[in-house]
Formats: C-alpha cells, structure tokens, sequence
C-alpha cells in the first residue's frame, strides 16, 4: 500500500504541475483512482511542504508550492 500510495504521490504531484490550482475533491475522479489513496498521497506531499491548500468560496484548493511549481517547470 505505501508503494501506490508513493506512486500516486508523484502523479498528484504531475498534474499539479500541469493544472497549477485543482479543487481537492475533483482529484480522485482526474486520476481514476480512489479517494483514500488519493488523499493519502496528499498527506504525503503535504507533510514534505511540496502542496499548499486554499479555501475559496468554501471549497479547498491545492497547488505545488512555489518551490515546487519551479521544481516542475524546470523539469519540462
């Protein structure tokens, strides 16, 4: 399990890049892939200061941080 979560990680990660803002609840059905997985891999990029969350209009937001966002650009 923590293998897919790490591997579901780096696609969060990837399509954060692509996308810049996504509504965390709209994640799961991007990736094809369930929830708790999902949100665990949040978990996962959160605790390494990779994501940053926004509230807005009462719905939470996630993006690369801007460290991160340099990171993705630079790897293209």
């Amino acid at each position: 399990m923590k293998t897919r979560i790490g591997e579901m990680a780096g696609k969060v990660w990837t399509i954060l890049g692509e996308k810049e803002k996504i509504e965390v609840s709209r994640l799961p059905r991007m990736l094809k892939e369930k929830g708790e997985v999902v949100y665990q891999a949040l978990g996962w990029l959160a605790r390494e200061d990779k994501v940053e969350f926004h509230k807005r209009e009462g719905k939470t937001y996630v993006s690369l941080s801007s460290e991160e966002q340099k990171i993705y650009k630079d790897s293209l």
